[in-house]
C-alpha cells in the first residue's frame, strides 16, 4: 500500500476530498499546484505543497518538476485531478521503480477527451448519443438545419467555446476544430466514476441545482437506471481503468445520450465515501464497491452565495438559490479540518483576480493555465 501520495492539483474542492481521503487511509499526502496558494495548502492533511510551472506555459518544464518532487520525496503513487490529467499522462515511462500513476495512457485518454472521437467511439459501441459531426463537414449542415444545435470545441472545459445556435442559424465561422451536435433539450445529469479493468467500481450521477455561469455549484445525487447502464457498457467495450465522467441528456422516452466525456474526476466525487474511495485507488484490483455518503445534496458556499446575492432581485430566482444555500452541504467544510474552508476567499485570490479582472468565468479561470490545447 503506497505511504506518500502526490496530488497533482490543489485549487479545487474536488482535490480537498482525495487529500483527505488518503489522508485517512494512512498516507502523507503532498500536492503540486502552479497557483501559489490554492485551497489544499491550508489542510492539515496536506504534509507539502510545491509551485510549479503551469503546462499551459510550458509542458517540458511541469513534467520536469513533477518528476523532480516525485524522486525528492520518495512518491509512491501520483493521483491526477482535473484538467492536468491529459499533461501528467506524459510521466508514464520515466516513474521511478516503485512509483505508480493512476491514470491511463496520454493517448487513450486524449481520444476520450476529444468530443467528436468520443461520440463515435460510443456509436461504434452501440450505445445512444447525439446526431455529431465536424464543423467543417457537410453532415453539420444538415444538422444546424434539422433543429436546434451546438457548437463546441473537440477541446475544451468549463463550456468555454461553447455555442447553442437556433435551428436555421449559419454555422459559426471558428479557428479552432469544432465539433456541431444536435441541441438535446432536457436537463443534463452528469456522472463520476472510478473503474478497473473495464469493472465499474463506483458511479455517482448528478444534476447541477444552482449554475455559475455553465458550471454547476450545488449538485444533487438522483439515480437514473439508464445512464448507470450506459456507463457500464462503455466502460467494459474500453476496458477503462481510472476515472471517467460523463455529460447526458435524457429524452422524453428514458433514453440516456452522452454528450461528452471528461476523462478525471468532476464534481461527482463529493457523493463519494473519501477514505474508501483512496483505498479503492491504492489497490483497485481488491474493491469490489465504493459506498456513497449519505447526502444528496451538496454545494460549494461560497459560489452559491454569490449566485444567491445576484438572485435577489429576481423573484423567481430568489427563493429556490436561497433554498438550496441552506439545504446544501458543503463541500469543503470539516470540522477536524476548518482552515481550508475559513480561508478560501483568500487561498481561492488567484481563480478570484482572473475572473474579475479579466473577465474570465470562475470556471475558465480555474481550469485556463491547466487545459489542453
Amino acid at each position: 500500500m503506497a505511504s506518500t501520495v502526490l496530488i497533482t492539483l490543489g485549487r479545487l474542492p474536488k482535490a480537498i476530498d482525495l487529500v483527505r481521503g488518503f489522508a485517512r487511509a494512512g498516507c502523507r499526502v503532498i500536492v503540486a499546484e502552479p497557483f501559489s496558494w490554492h485551497l489544499c495548502r491550508a489542510s492539515r492533511d496536506v504534509d507539502r505543497c510545491y509551485t510549479v510551472t503551469a503546462p499551459a506555459v510550458s509542458r517540458e518544464a511541469y513534467r520536469r518538476e513533477l518528476l523532480a518532487i516525485i524522486e525528492r520525496e520518495g512518491v509512491d503513487l501520483v493521483v491526477p485531478v482535473s484538467e492536468e490529467i491529459l499533461h501528467v499522462t506524459s510521466l508514464h515511462g520515466a516513474l521511478p521503480r516503485g512509483c505508480r500513476l493512476f491514470a491511463g495512457a496520454q493517448a487513450q485518454l486524449l481520444a476520450l477527451h476529444d468530443k467528436l472521437n468520443f461520440i463515435r467511439m460510443a456509436g461504434s459501441f452501440a450505445l445512444p448519443v447525439p446526431a455529431t459531426a465536424a464543423l467543417d463537414s457537410p453532415e453539420a449542415a444538415l444538422i444546424a438545419a434539422a433543429g436546434d444545435y451546438v457548437v463546441k470545441p473537440l477541446y475544451s472545459c468549463s463550456g468555454k467555446g461553447v455555442q447553442i445556435l437556433t435551428r436555421g442559424t449559419a454555422l459559426p465561422a471558428v479557428t479552432a476544430p469544432c465539433l456541431v451536435q444536435r441541441f438535446l433539450p432536457g436537463g443534463v445529469q452528469s456522472t463520476f466514476s472510478l473503474a478497473h479493468e473495464g469493472r465499474v467500481v463506483v458511479t455517482a450521477i448528478y444534476r447541477g441545482t444552482v449554475m455559475s455561469g455553465t458550471v454547476a455549484v450545488c449538485f444533487e445525487r438522483v439515480e437514473t437506471p439508464a445512464i448507470d447502464a450506459w456507463v457500464r457498457g462503455f466502460v467494459a467495450r474500453t476496458g477503462h481503468s481510472g476515472f471517467i465522467s460523463f455529460d447526458f441528456v435524457v429524452d422524453a422516452a428514458g433514453q440516456a445520450l452522452a454528450i461528452e466525456c471528461n476523462p478525471r474526476v468532476t464534481s461527482g466525487i463529493h457523493f463519494v465515501d473519501p477514505a474508501a474511495l483512496a483505498r479503492a485507488i491504492l489497490d483497485p484490483g481488491a474493491a469490489a464497491t465504493v459506498p456513497l455518503r449519505a447526502g444528496r445534496l451538496f454545494q460549494q458556499f461560497y459560489p452559491c452565495l454569490t449566485e444567491a446575492q445576484k438572485a435577489l432581485f429576481r423573484p423567481r430566482d430568489r427563493a429556490r438559490h436561497l433554498h438550496y444555500l441552506r439545504a446544501a452541504r458543503d463541500v469543503v467544510w470539516s470540522a477536524s479540518d476548518p482552515l481550508p474552508f475559513l480561508t478560501m476567499t483568500f487561498t481561492s485570490w488567484q481563480i478570484l483576480a482572473l475572473s474579475l479582472f479579466r473577465g474570465l468565468s470562475l470556471g475558465e479561470a480555474s481550469t485556463r493555465d491547466i487545459e489542453w490545447y
